[in-house]
């Protein structure tokens, strides 16, 4: 009996032991796991921390550490025509192309989820080829076609070829918002009367509207730092913002692009907190 009650306290301070041992384990663990992120984040973010000094550089030249710190840069791509029309430019391409793709792209998406047609999934693999075929390619076929049809260097060139960038986003976005909607939403306001368009515009489109929003977003992005098939068809009458900074290091090293720089930075990081928090609203509107 003895020796049965001796066992006892052996083995429980054996389980002590290795639950010991586990939390240690899993403490080291998180601390890599947590190093190995902090110096992942390190590696992306260090750039950043070079541009944006020297995007308030005095100098006339890239130069860091900045000799002193000016605005001049910033009034520049303000006041100077080069960067003006470039960025009017690109926000028009950029809104056009998020409104035709994106609609292209819901009723794609509608049509793909919703829809009981033959070659369903061969269609869906198309809309998202030029996702998997190299830009490259797509800028050069887009340049031969263009050529016969005249529309290089046309605002209504860049903003189809954009969109055939931007669609695939879109319909994997609203694709994956679609196959997870509750569809016994839409049966019930159908058996209170309601028609389909109503349906959708007061119970479908409103709990569909983050995605949409989002893939609009993603879209605007896409057409805004495309800057491959901009070389290629933008010409000299429709130079976009990443071309016109293509231009500007090759042919001269100016400050001016490293403000530009921070410029996008500034509006992606805009454009993903708003997608957050309309996720986020989204969200708690499908709890509630």
């Amino acid at each position: 009996m003895t020796g049965y009650q001796s066992a006892r306290p052996q083995a429980s301070d054996m389980k002590v032991a290795r639950s010991g041992r586990s939390r240690r384990q899993m403490r080291l663990g998180t601390l890599f796991l947590r190093t190995y992120v902090a110096l992942v984040l390190f590696f992306l973010v260090a750039p950043i921390s070079i541009i944006v000094p020297v995007s308030f550089s005095s100098s006339q030249f890239l130069q860091f550490p900045p000799p002193g710190f000016s605005l001049q840069w910033y009034r520049e791509i303000f006041t100077g025509p080069n960067w003006t029309d470039s960025i009017i430019t690109s926000v028009q391409v950029g809104v056009l192309t998020s409104l035709l793709a994106t609609t292209l792209g819901v009723l794609a998406s509608f049509g793909i989820v919703r829809g009981d047609f033959r070659g369903k999934q061969a269609l869906y693999t198309f809309l998202l080829s030029p996702m998997i075929v190299p830009t490259i390619i797509l800028a050069i076929s887009i340049y031969f076609l263009y050529a016969r049809m005249r529309l290089v260097g046309s605002l209504l060139g860049l903003t189809l070829a954009h969109t055939v960038l931007a669609l695939p986003l879109v319909v994997v976005i609203v694709s994956a918002a679609l196959r997870g909607f509750d569809v016994t939403l839409e049966r019930a306001a159908r058996s209170l009367g309601a028609n389909e368009w109503t349906t959708f515009f007061h119970v479908t489109f409103p709990l569909l509207r983050p995605a949409i929003v989002s893939a609009a977003f993603f879209a605007f992005l896409t057409s805004f730092d495309e800057l491959i098939i901009a070389l290629f068809i933008s010409g000299t009458s429709a130079v976009t913002l990443p071309k016109r900074m293509w231009d500007g290091i090759r042919l001269e090293i100016s400050p001016a692009i490293s403000a530009v720089s921070v410029l996008l930075i500034a509006i992606a990081v805009v454009a993903f907190v708003a997608i957050g928090i309309l996720q986020r609203k989204g969200a708690g509107g499908s709890d509630d």
